[in-house]
């Protein structure tokens, strides 16, 4: 994430709680933040992914900002949690809360990525293999070339719902009910059934969607990295992406929003 290792966390941190005044103070935070500021690229280069060229750069900057200044105005470094955690979460939320703020996110975005889902989904059962773009525009009443935007829209509609989901803490109650359950056999058959599933539907994704979703959500890269890994645009990472969320949103059913983080 490129920081600082010398740096000399608990005496920026006492140097910042304990200022004696409002300059002092801001002066310490000041280097809290210059710090600490590589981890909102790195935020944002993984959210790229999902938002591509539909947002300006320097706008998920520095909504990241503000997470992370929030972030250090809230965090008490006396309790031995790590800052890094805390801070990507926060930053990852103000970036997210500035997306969902910008007037191109329409009210209909989730209507129509729900038809989106289910269009991939019907003509997968009907045809008995992955529809082409031309198939399901024909299946949607829209032009061919509006198909790629479309299913753009359905990535970043499934991050928006998915940071919605762990606002309401739903996470908590599946893990508490996977701990509660995974001695017995019940718990233990669920948990085999998922992996199934999850192996199944990755299965059926292109090369090129396996690779990407392996480097993306198993060696957390971000989208540039991704692009230099696989020697193409960072605009056609971001299009393989989509496309093998989309797919993998029609096969994991109930559990579809474990792999959306």
């Amino acid at each position: 994430m490129g920081l600082n290792r010398n740096f000399d966390e608990k005496r920026s941190w006492d140097a910042f709680a304990k200022a004696a005044d409002d300059a002092t103070r801001q002066a310490a935070k000041e280097v809290l933040i210059l710090h600490y500021s590589p981890m909102i690229k790195f935020v944002v280069g993984r959210l790229n992914i999902y938002v591509g060229s539909a947002v300006d750069q320097e706008d998920l900057i520095s909504y990241g900002i503000f997470g992370l200044i929030d972030a250090i105005d809230k965090f008490d470094h006396t309790k031995g949690a790590k800052f890094e955690t805390y801070a990507s979460l926060r930053i990852r939320g103000a970036v997210l809360d500035g997306i969902r703020a910008l007037d191109w996110v329409p009210r209909t975005m989730r209507q129509k990525s729900r038809q989106l889902e289910e269009a991939y989904k019907q003509l997968e059962a009907e045809l008995g293999r992955e529809p082409t773009d031309k198939e399901v525009a024909v299946k949607l009443g829209i032009p061919e070339g509006q198909i790629t935007d479309e299913i753009k829209k359905s990535s970043l509609m499934s991050l928006i719902s998915l940071d919605d989901y762990l606002d309401q803490n739903h996470e908590k109650d599946f893990v508490a009910s996977l701990a509660s359950d995974e001695g017995s056999p019940e718990g233990v058959l669920a948990k085999e059934e998922l992996k199934k599933e999850l192996a199944d539907a990755i299965s059926v994704l292109t090369e090129k969607e396996q690779m990407v979703v392996a480097l993306y959500y198993y060696e957390e890269l971000t989208l540039k990295e991704i692009s230099k890994v696989l020697n193409v645009s960072e605009s056609r990472v971001s299009q393989i992406h989509s496309k093998a969320m989309l797919r993998l949103r029609t096969r994991l059913g109930k559990h579809k929003s474990l792999f959306l983080a």
